[in-house]
């Protein structure tokens, strides 16, 4: 009897060896493959016009064949079929590759519905249309996630059978009353209408039930946290108002406004028995971490321990010097704890700076009171029981720190467990970065513009999406080469800056290479670091002036942004270069955005209303959780999840049993961390 939890292997047309291309999908069993949903759809019934198509876009036209021929690859293992397809508007080169036997079906004369992403061709000048699928009459297809061997075809194939016996398989667990009151469909007909629409309507339906589903669960799950964290006791901070003033006037330089804010909202929550659980935002240097110094402060004056989470060993290294410093002046003991670095008294130290090797079982801290996580604010209900006080099972106070900017409605509603702090006010005089977007043709002023900075004694990072080259089998003939940092290291040590010191930093050398690049860096004897995104949070270098960025294009705004702003912290004057071959619309409209856009939550807005749902730049790594139908530019879903949420909680959600059920099955590790 076919179940939820049975395995795909036993499915019609799977078997085992299409189990395991699946399972690289992370599809096993009938619950993933009806869970696996369509990232977009080909709507035959709505095709456009050849001569509206814009690079980038994925179309559908509807054309006829006006010739056609195949040709082969110099190597002869590829085939590619080229057309030239042409409606009352205008004409467009078509290719295939490797399907000749499409040269039996399609014929010049004959007219089909064609779907395919337009790129541009950079040795012809033109645009051309990559074709994935051809219709003859005019419908509605899903289009999945693909891996090699395994098509949105075979997708539609195995799955199409499924939704006939959904209604045995699955039973709706929202509250009747609320779907009425929300105008919300079935949820095994969103189900059905999700794989096979069979007009928008339907399938605009399914996707505002499911990702109703998805934003409601959160909230629920976030606000019951919530609740239960209530009922926690933590420790209760005496505040020394004499200590905070001294603490102000020590540091070499004026708190702003805005700072002074969010260091009394916490403050007031250390002072409470309640566990705080709060979120700090604020953009690239606007002063996140002297606010939590002062926490700490706050906490080792009442005889508690801190703990400080980075997510880098890198990161750690940094603010175990630079706080540790801050802290000084107050005779605070200051350990470090990486899994290359353990200079640290668990007994002893007031505050303790590490990565995740904090996290150890085996590691306790008697008189924990406070857990800073840096960059990393999505942090487990079960890790944080493991910082729980060994003597007196008190729950700690937890801050967690972003730099990655969430607009606030979208915040609030999806960490409904988290008081918001934002730190909306940059330091005084600090000068905004010059970004340029450098093309092809400018590169070599570009590198003449660096030389000129390191002349001056300046220093300069070099950014690349990837380690080193992928050797990609399949050939994309338009798309540009994703650059890497060990070519680049390469090319620049070589060939363009023979004369200069050139450093390298990615993420497969071991901490102690790491650690010492960081440290030449810092100490003015590498002149320019080139590196992976490993610099991209909170590495600090006051001389470095120069931000380049290759392959821009490959990044978010918000990682774009983050690079930005490890340059121009200091008086020097800074510059962020972006480089790109891409000539994509997309492309050119979000590097566009960063030459006048400055501010981490504006570029955040836009980088969504350009690259469309489901596509907020750093989404993964700013914690937020993994969605698969809600858009975070859906404000008024998410207000109304939210809400809907607030009044289950007030209700009582055990007066819910199937919802209560489906509560504890979306648990915090899979979806929330």
């Amino acid at each position: 009897m076919l179940k939820l939890d049975t395995s795909v292997q036993y499915l019609n047309g799977v078997g085992p060896v299409m189990a395991k291309k699946l399972k690289r999908l992370g599809i096993e069993t009938v619950r993933d493959l009806l869970f696996y949903f369509p990232w977009r759809y080909d709507n035959f019934s709505k095709p456009q016009d050849i001569s509206a198509l814009k690079v980038g876009q994925n179309a559908i036209i509807k054309a006829k064949i006006f010739q056609i021929k195949q040709k082969r690859t110099r190597r002869r293992w590829m085939s590619i079929i080229e057309a030239i397809l042409a409606d009352n508007t205008g004409e467009i080169r078509a290719i295939w590759f490797n399907q000749p036997f499409l040269m039996k079906i399609l014929k010049p004369g004959t007219e089909f519905l064609f779907a395919g992403k337009i790129n541009w061709d950079f040795n012809r000048k033109q645009k051309v249309i990559t074709v994935t699928q051809y219709e003859k009459e005019p419908i509605i297809l899903p289009v999945y996630s693909e891996t090699e061997g395994l098509t949105s075809k075979y997708c539609r194939k195995i799955i199409q059978p499924l939704l006939s016996k959904i209604d045995d398989l699955i039973v709706d667990f929202m509250p009747e009353e609320i779907l009425k009151q929300e105008d919300l469909i079935d949820f095994n007909k969103a189900i059905k209408f999700i794989h096979s629409p069979g007009k928008t309507s339907e399938y605009e339906k399914a996707r505002e039930r499911l990702a109703f589903d998805e934003l409601f669960l959160i909230s629920l799950k976030m606000l019951t946290i919530k609740k239960d964290l209530q009922k926690e006791i933590a420790p209760q901070m005496e505040i020394d108002a004499a200590l905070l003033k001294r603490f102000v006037k020590e540091i070499p330089f004026k708190l702003t406004n805005a700072q002074r804010r969010v260091s009394w909202e916490i403050i007031k929550n250390l002072k409470q028995k309640v566990p705080m659980n709060r979120l700090l935002e604020g953009d690239v240097g606007s002063g996140k971490t002297v606010v939590a110094a002062m926490a700490v402060l706050v906490v080792a004056k009442n005889h508690y321990q801190s703990v400080w989470l980075a997510p880098t060993e890198i990161l750690a290294n940094q603010h175990y010097k630079n706080i540790r410093k801050t802290l000084e002046p107050f005779d605070l003991k200051v350990g470090l704890l990486t899994s290359a670095n353990k200079i640290a008294d668990l007994e002893k130290d007031d505050l303790i700076i590490g990565t995740h090797a904090l996290l150890q079982k085996n590691i306790h801290f008697p008189r924990l009171a406070l857990v800073i996580i840096d960059e990393q604010h999505r942090f487990g209900v079960k890790q944080r029981a493991y910082l729980r006080s060994e003597k007196n099972r008190l729950i700690p106070h937890l801050l967690s720190m972003t730099a990655t900017p969430i607009p606030r409605t979208l915040a609030l509603s999806l960490y409904g467990d988290l008081d918001l702090s934002i730190i909306d006010e940059m330091p005084i005089g600090r000068k905004k970065v010059i970004t340029k977007v450098i093309p092809p043709e400018k590169r070599i002023e570009a590198y003449d513009f660096i030389r000129d900075q390191i002349n001056a004694r300046r220093q300069v990072f070099v950014i690349c999406p990837l380690i080193e080259p992928k050797n990609n089998l399949k050939i994309n003939l338009f798309e540009t080469d994703r650059k890497s940092a060990i070519q680049e290291y390469n090319k620049l040590k070589e060939k363009i800056f023979p004369d200069l010191k050139i450093g390298l930093l990615h993420g497969r050398m071991k901490p102690k290479e790491k650690e010492k690049i960081m440290k030449e860096f810092t100490n003015g004897k590498i002149d320019i670091l080139v590196s992976t995104a490993v610099v991209e949070v909170g590495i600090d270098i006051p001389n470095a002036t120069v931000m380049m960025i290759e392959s821009a294009e490959r990044f978010g705004l918000a990682q774009l942004h983050q690079f930005r702003g490890r340059v121009g912290r200091s008086q020097y004057q800074s510059y962020c270069f972006l480089f790109t071959d891409s000539q994509q619309e997309d492309t050119q409209k979000r590097l566009s955005a960063m030459i006048n856009c400055f501010n981490g939550f504006e570029l955040a807005e836009k980088d969504l209303e350009i690259r469309g749902p489901g596509e907020l730049a750093g989404v993964r790594q700013s914690g937020l959780p993994d969605l698969k139908m809600a858009s975070l530019t859906d404000i008024i879903l998410i207000k109304r999840a939210r809400r809907v949420a607030e009044e289950i909680i007030d209700e009582g959600i055990e007066n819910y049993p199937k919802l209560s059920d489906k509560l504890a099955e979306f648990g915090t590790e899979r979806h929330l961390e």
